[in-house]
């Protein structure tokens, strides 16, 4: 099988290890820098150019797309989807995904529970939406972001209205969250691949850091879900239509709260921390996938 990797090189983005991943099963696979491709969008006959020559067809995609070049990433993803070539992350999920006003909105209209989430892009009232969210201390996110980049905690009212103003000053859409105390820093990545569930971890963040992120010092360790955390975190990823996703959770004294959905997420750490072949999972189901027609994104926002 011809299977093309859509990735930047030298990004530590998973690509290398889900090259290692396909070729050890036999596969035809190759790394694509999807920012060095160039189309020809013509009726009945979508190509993509790379190295200065037509790109054969593949049997399957496996992108991992940065934000910095997101849109020209979804939208050579939209041309191999053109071309009927089957893709483990769609153009539409991804960009939904990496929204996360938008992700917000599409769990909340499917009665997922989440931590109290306000949004702004200005407002005078700022005193009313720190108090929609329960008041300090509370989380502010950019709403396009990844790694715990762009996510702050405001420990106190004024701290809260300082950051918001100047991320205002700057016109940079933010999200207002509640924020968990009893989850002390933690919470579980759970990493889905078609519809099951292969591999958790529970991340903690270092001393003096509340992001548990592991870009940002964070530690893993192996965790058994909970019957009500493996049941969300499946609807999380199936609502958004990724058939790859990781779902991050909360544990908090209301059950399991979705906190993020992550189009690519990144493999190294899971696989280190409970020792099993995610990027073999993947491949494999590129390999029952493939022969499958091709499944509609039917999400709708």
């Amino acid at each position: 099988m011809k299977i093309y990797i859509l990735a930047r090189p030298n990004r530590k983005n998973g690509a290398e290890r889900l090259l290692q991943a396909a070729l050890e099963r036999g596969h035809d696979a190759k790394l694509v820098d999807y920012t060095k491709c160039y189309c020809n969008i013509e009726k009945s006959n979508p190509e993509i150019h790379y190295d200065g020559k037509v790109l054969e067809k593949p049997d399957a995609i496996i992108p991992r797309i940065s934000i910095a070049s997101q849109s020209y990433g979804s939208a050579i993803i939209r041309q191999f989807e053109m071309m009927n070539v089957f893709n483990t992350t769609g153009s539409l999920a991804f960009l939904r995904a990496r929204d996360k006003l938008r992700s917000m909105q599409l769990l909340a209209r499917h009665s997922i529970d989440f931590p109290k989430t306000a949004f702004a892009m200005e407002t005078q009232h700022i005193d009313n939406l720190i108090a929609m969210v329960g008041g300090a201390p509370l989380i502010i996110k950019v709403t396009r972001g990844s790694q715990g980049v762009g996510v702050m905690l405001a420990e106190s009212k004024n701290a809260a209205k300082s950051i918001i103003q100047t991320l205002y000053s700057q016109n940079v859409n933010i999200m207002v969250q509640e924020y968990i105390a009893e989850s002390a820093g933690a919470d579980v990545r759970v990493f889905i691949v078609g519809s099951k569930i292969v591999g958790a971890f529970k991340r903690q963040a270092v001393e003096g850091e509340f992001r548990s992120n592991i870009h940002t010092g964070g530690e893993g360790k192996p965790i058994r879900l909970t019957k009500e955390e493996r049941k969300m975190a499946l609807a999380v990823a199936k609502n958004h239509n990724l058939s790859i996703a990781g779902v991050d959770l909360l544990q908090s004294d209301r059950g399991p709260l979705a906190m993020e959905v992550n189009a690519f997420p990144m493999m190294n750490a899971i696989e280190q921390v409970t020792g099993k072949d995610i990027a073999g999972s993947i491949i494999k189901y590129v390999e029952e996938q493939v022969p499958k027609k091709p499944k509609r994104d039917k999400v709708g926002v």
